[in-house]
């Protein structure tokens, strides 16, 4: 009895449970081409500002080295006058933070949050809003 039940017992998926899923990983499949170019351009701003700390020099010289180095990364998200630039104890410090809208589909968006810094301890200072 066991035997004939096994050969006609067959497990697996069903054709509504297939569309499901294949569904669901074509909804995921779309988030991840809206949010990777998001990440990859936060990754291009925190390889900039590395460079723009290497060149040294004025503020306003950072901010112009940065700014050649997102115009060649395709950078569209922050110009150099949006950086805060600090030197602490002679040091240069670059930080920036802004955010980014993805629209996903309809009137519905995901707003994703991007900061960075080059200080050793991971703190960016807030742009002054008078200035």
């Amino acid at each position: 009895m066991r035997q004939l039940r096994s050969k006609t017992f067959q497990a697996g998926i069903s054709l509504t449970g297939l569309i499901l899923a294949l569904a669901l990983l074509g909804v995921l499949a779309v988030f991840a081409l809206k949010l990777v170019p998001t990440y990859t351009e936060y990754s291009a701003i925190k390889d900039a500002i590395v460079r723009a700390k290497e060149t040294g020099g004025t503020t306003r010289e950072i901010q112009v080295a940065f700014d050649k180095n997102a115009g060649i990364n395709n950078v569209s998200a922050i110009h150099g006058r949006d950086l805060v630039i600090t030197r602490d104890d002679g040091e240069v410090q670059i930080s920036f933070a802004y955010e980014k809208r993805v629209p996903l589909m309809g009137n519905v968006s995901l707003l994703i949050d991007y900061a960075g810094t080059t200080d050793p301890n991971g703190v960016a200072p807030r742009a002054d809003p008078d200035q």
